[in-house]
Order: structure tokens, then sequence, then C-alpha cells
């Protein structure tokens, strides 16, 4: 009996060692969600961001985290993810979609410059018979090893949302046993905010309406979380407190979104779009969003009960800085690039290099900084250099500088690489006659709009009298723009297409004729640079003592030409 004892005594001392050794898995466990958006090609670090390389190490250090207490991480997108960087648009975004297959992104969402490249090759609009306008964007969705996501992008031809292999309106994930599903949406602005040669056939769908619709398919199909990768914005400046709503815009487009979505039914908003952050419930909804090329991350933690599929608790942090010296450590752990991320832009640098460091022949006695104003010398030297360059072509040029200018132009020897920075995008030079009346239109709708393009080769005055709006226009020689007049302006095909809506009162019936053997906006930009003076100096593009927009302080709803 006494050995029959002892052997029972250490059977049930192996089983409880076993139990203590091997713990069953908690009930209550933190799934992390990160969310990035605009990335826009950023794979590597600058001054201000650390690009894709650092990102994943702080993926990494979280993942690594998540596994010692059981959960997991999901790293999600809200869209524009490859245009916009000369290492990116090179190969017309693969690189980026290779770093994201690296990093384990779960999902993303389609923003409006995904569609920029237009059909596979080198064509950006479709020009020969048969390209396929979207062809880049399904060559880089085929090569994702993660779903992309566009509930609300609907095809004409079958009103429902596009279906194009591996592109669906929301998935359903099972991490850690948890059941996540994801909607990805996508700007109402979309189609007047990329080249419209590429958005023909589509059309977009109510935000909120679709996110309901999808949110609600998941709930019945068991998701604990829902979760929203919106390629739509808004702006907050104060994250000391996540409800105090006091610092931000509420009526940006996602934060309108948001408030129109049934409480409870979407547990957290990756927004985008707009290039600014967010960190803030809004409706009972988290909404996280940051400023372009990584400069940032959002994240919130979700404690979720595994045997209910419900969430206990959440936490919202405020956006991660990723700049270079920032932090070592993340959770713990030390932050270190993951292996593939980093081998797959150390490739895309080299490839790009040669030609970024090639110098134009001009130096830049100053920087000329990217600032949010209409008559910086940023501004003034893109619409001027682009007049200057076609001056026996054109009377006016005309460029929308705020979001058709992305980054500003260091002091210095100017390089290929810093004006592709500066303008990323491939399009074509189009010149256009137009009456001195529809011009005046041109000027009264974004005076209406209060988003103003830049312009060189004239001066504008506007005044209201009541609600009548007087607007007279003056070339650069004197000239009073009549309404019968025949104006020529330089702009580009984005414009020229509709796009931002700047020349969109002008646009003929049948549209602008476009000429496809015009040069590229950015190489007549490079010549120009090349063919001008050795040295540029910003105080000389300054015009704020001749201003060309000449406003009154108050400008009536009402008040209409």
């Amino acid at each position: 009996m006494p050995a029959i004892r002892l052997l029972l005594a250490a059977f049930l001392s192996l089983s409880l060692a076993a139990c203590v050794s091997v713990p069953a898995p908690p009930d209550e466990i933190t799934v992390s969600i990160v969310g990035t958006n605009d990335v826009h090609g950023a794979l590597t670090a600058d001054d201000n961001a650390g690009g894709l390389v650092t990102v994943s190490a702080y993926v990494d250090a979280l993942r690594k985290a998540r596994a010692n207490d059981g959960g997991a991480v999901l790293l999600i997108d809200a869209g524009d993810m490859w245009q916009g960087t000369l290492e990116s648009n090179l190969v017309e975004g693969a690189v980026v979609v290779d770093a994201y297959n690296a990093m384990g992104v779960a999902a993303a969402a389609i923003g409006n410059h995904e569609f920029d490249f237009g059909p596979e090759g080198r064509n950006a609009i479709p020009v020969e018979p048969g390209e396929d306008p979207r062809g880049n964007l399904r060559q880089r969705a085929s090569e994702a090893r993660f779903p992309l996501l566009a509930a609300n992008l609907i095809d004409t031809a079958t009103g429902q949302p596009v279906a194009w292999d591996n592109v669906y309106p929301s998935v359903m994930l099972d991490t850690a046993g948890i059941k996540v599903g994801i909607v990805g949406v996508i700007t109402s602005k979309a189609l007047v905010t990329t080249i419209a040669a590429n958005m023909v056939g589509l059309e977009v769908a109510p935000l909120a309406e679709t996110i309901t619709a999808e949110a609600r398919k998941l709930r019945d199909n068991g998701a604990a979380l829902v979760i929203v990768a919106a390629h739509a914005g808004g702006k907050c400046t104060d994250f000391s407190n996540r409800n105090d709503l006091s610092s931000c815009n509420m009526t940006a487009e996602i934060m309108q979104v948001a408030n129109a979505l049934e409480r409870g039914l979407v547990d957290y908003i990756i927004g985008g779009h707009s290039h600014n952050p967010i960190a803030h419930v809004v409706n009972g909804i988290p909404i996280t969003s940051n400023y372009a090329k990584t400069y940032s991350f959002g994240r919130v933690d979700f404690k979720v009960d595994r045997s209910e599929q419900a969430v206990v608790s959440r936490q919202v942090f405020a956006p991660q800085r990723t700049a270079p010296g920032t932090l070592d450590r993340y959770e713990g752990f030390p932050l270190v690039p993951n292996a593939d991320v980093a081998h797959v832009a150390m490739l895309a640098t080299a490839r790009a290099e040669a030609l970024k460091q090639e110098e134009l022949g001009v130096t830049l006695t100053g920087p000329f900084d990217l600032v949010p104003d209409i008559e910086s010398a940023i501004s003034n030297l893109m619409t001027e250099a682009m007049l200057d360059a076609f001056d026996a072509d054109a009377d006016i040029a005309i460029h929308n500088v705020f979001g058709g200018i992305r980054k500003g132009l260091p002091a210095g020897p100017l390089t290929y690489g810093a004006v592709f920075e500066m303008f990323p995008f491939d399009n074509v030079v189009s010149i256009h006659e137009m009456s001195g009346r529809d011009l005046r239109q041109v000027i009264a709708s974004k005076v209406r709009a209060h988003r103003l393009p830049g312009f060189a080769g004239m001066r504008v005055f506007v005044r209201c009298d009541d609600t009548l709006m007087d607007v007279r226009m003056q070339l650069d020689d004197g000239r009073v723009i009549g309404d019968d007049d025949r104006i020529r302006v330089i702009a580009n095909d984005f414009l020229a297409l509709g796009g931002d809506d700047i020349l969109t009162p002008a646009i003929p019936e049948g549209g602008f004729a476009l000429r496809y053997d015009m040069p590229l906006t950015r190489d007549a930009l490079i010549g120009w640079f090349r063919a001008g003076p050795d040295t540029l100096a910003p105080e000389d593009f300054r015009t704020h003592d001749a201003p060309k927009w000449n406003l009154p302080d108050i400008i009536p709803c009402n008040c209409r030409l």
C-alpha cells in the first residue's frame, strides 16, 4: 500500500508540475492594433521620420511583448502606401509591397494615390488601346500577401464593390483565438484627388453607410473586434486627454463619419489622407491618424475576453514618433529593424542613389520651406518656373500648391532627388486656352471653397458688394483680362481632368484635349533648373509686398459672381 501511495503522489506531483509549466491560455488577452497611413513610399529614415525600416523595429518589439503575455499584434494600413519617393516610384510601388509583406501587414485600405501609376508600364494613364487604367494597382494587389480593402469603391458596371484579385470590402481574421473584422473605405474625394482617367467606371459610396453595412455583417459572423481602415482624415493638436475634442476639427471627414456610426458597432478607426495626427475617442470610437511618410504610427490595445469574445477594456496611445534617436527600446525590447525589411530598403536605395544625388547646376542660397502659405517661396517657385519654361505658349500658370507640392527644397546644391521629393507625381504638362469669363469662374469657385491655387503671370483682386462678387484679373504686363479675352493657361493633366476641382468650371463638354507627347511636369522643372541661374534665393520668390491674391478679410457665404 505505501508503495502505491508513493506512486500516486509522484503521479499527482508530475501532473501539477505539467500544469504549471504549460499554463492554459488566459481568458483575457491583449490585442494590440498598430495603425499606419500615408506612408507614401518612405522606406528609410530621414531627420523627421524613421521610414518603414524603423517602424518594423517597433512592430517587432511589440510582437515580442505580446508573445510573452499570450496576446497578439495586428498591423493595419489606411492607404496611400507606395507613391511618393524615388525608391518606390522607380518600380511603381513594388518595394513597398515587399516591405509590407516582410512586416506582416494584416490588411490595408486602398487610398486615392494607389491609382496614380495607372496601367502597368510607363504610361500614367491609358494611352495605348486596351490598357487597364488600374493595371498597376491590380498588379501590386496580386503581389501582396495581405488583403487590400475597398468597401465603398463601386464598379459602375455592376453597382457592387470592385471585384479585383485580393481586393475585398472587408475580411475576418482569427488572431490568438479572437475574431477581428476589418473594413476598408476610401475618402469621398477620391475621384478628384488622383488622375481622373484612372478612375473611369468607378464611384465612391458614402463612407458611414458602407461601414455600417460591412460592420454588421462582421458582427453577425462573430467578430469580437471591428476595425475600420479609412483613407479619410481629420486633425487634432492636443493629445493630453483622448476624450477632449476641443483641439480637433470636428467638421473633418473622419470625425463626421465616426459621429454617424451606431455606438458599439465599430471598435477602432485608423484614419489617413489628410496627413494630420489624431489619437482621440469620437462617439465612443478610438480614432488614430498620423503625419505622412512614417512620422509616427497609431496604436490601440484591447483587452478581450477570449471565451466571451468581448472587449473588456481599451487603451488609446498618443502618436508614436519614429524619428532617429526617439527611443532605443519599446515595450521593454531593443529596437532592431526587421532584417527582411532592411534588405528591401537597401536594394531600393541602391537602385535610386545615383539618380537621387545628380546635381542640377543650381545652388539654393536658403531653404524653400513647405509652409501653409499660398504665396510662399516654394509655391511661387513652382508656378513661376512652369510659366517661364513655356513662356512662349502660355499667359499664366496655375497649380494646386496645397497638396501638389509634397516637400520643400533644402539649401545648397539642388539635386534631382530633392526635386523629385518636391513633386513625385507623373503628371504631364498641359496647356489650354480658355475665356476670361471661364477663368473668372475658376477664381471665384476657389475663393468660395477657401482652397486657393497658386498661380504665376497675373494678380487677382476680389471684393464683395453684399452678395455680388467682383473678380478683377490683371496680367503681369498690366492688361486687365476681359470676359471675351482668350487666355492660355499652363497646368497639368491632373488639373485638366478635374483634379482638386480647380479647373472644373472651365472644363468644356467632352473635356480638355490632352497631349501625351508633352513632358512630365517634373522633367520640365528639372530642365528649367538646369537652364537657369547659378543661384536662387527664397526671398526673390516671396510676393507678400505685392500679393498675387488680393482678398477681403471676410467673404460672405452668399457672395457670388
